[in-house]
């Protein structure tokens, strides 16, 4: 019976913070939060352990994840505001991430309205001369080896001509744990200027820049990238000083 209660309370719990952490997403396939506790650690404030587990998660600038994976150590939270269906820690804890971004989330999102807001109107110079750069399609493919490939095709507004540029990178951790960086292999395309290449990648960079992943209560820092065939594993720390309500 004690075992039924336990499981019961930990169901509870769990169906709480999922239909908190769903409220703070655009859209999600799946989330799932296993809480393990027993009553009378409850009644203390201590969790054993919190797993999130989640598929299809659409965060801001419409940036989705394929999957994501959060463990967090043993906590104490406040029982009181638990009862009331708001999981918060007594302390914040920290916690491991681990994120996957397929090709598709990743030119998903490129090609999203607010991306293509950043694509266009690019200011750099070209042979001496300030032009103005319109990238009219711009994909990003993830060939293994831990590199990136990015091509898009664009216009200089003062000559418009349709013209192509592709460079592969390969990804870092900036020091800071929110950014990653990008070191340039080889670029190639018609009219090609390292600038505009920069340009290009400092929008992949700033839609991967880990603070487009918070959600109330939680934060995550870079700690490892790997460029896999297909897609990108992002391996993160996080500080989670509570589950989300609605």
């Amino acid at each position: 019976m004690t075992s039924d209660r336990s499981d019961l309370g930990n169901q509870a719990l769990s169906k709480v913070a999922e239909i908190g952490i769903t409220s703070q997403l655009d859209a999600v396939e799946n989330i799932d939060v296993d809480i393990r506790t027993d009553p009378v650690k409850l009644i203390q404030g201590k969790v054993d352990s919190v797993v999130i587990s989640g598929q299809g998660l659409v965060m801001k600038q419409d940036l989705r994840m394929e999957n994501i994976t959060v463990s967090i150590d043993p906590v104490s939270i406040n029982p009181l505001s638990a009862i009331l269906g708001n999981i918060e820690f007594t302390h914040p804890s920290d916690a491991e991430a681990i994120m996957v971004l397929t090709q598709a989330d990743l030119n998903r999102a490129f090609s999203s309205d607010y991306m293509q807001t950043k694509l266009h109107g690019l200011k750099i110079e070209m042979d001496g001369q300030p032009v103005t750069i319109d990238v009219q399609h711009a994909t990003i493919d993830l060939p293994g080896e831990n590199k990136l490939v990015i091509a898009g095709d664009f216009t200089i507004r003062e000559q418009p001509e349709l013209k192509k540029i592709s460079a592969t990178a390969i990804p870092a951790v900036e020091a800071d744990g929110n950014r990653i960086a990008l070191e340039i292999l080889a670029a190639e395309g018609q009219g090609l200027n390292l600038r505009l290449v920069m340009a290009m990648f400092e929008q992949l960079i700033a839609l991967l820049d880990m603070r487009n992943f918070n959600i109330p209560g939680m934060s995550f820092q870079l700690h490892k990238l790997e460029a896999q065939a297909g897609k990108l594993v992002i391996h993160a720390k996080a500080q989670v000083a509570q589950i989300p309500s609605m």
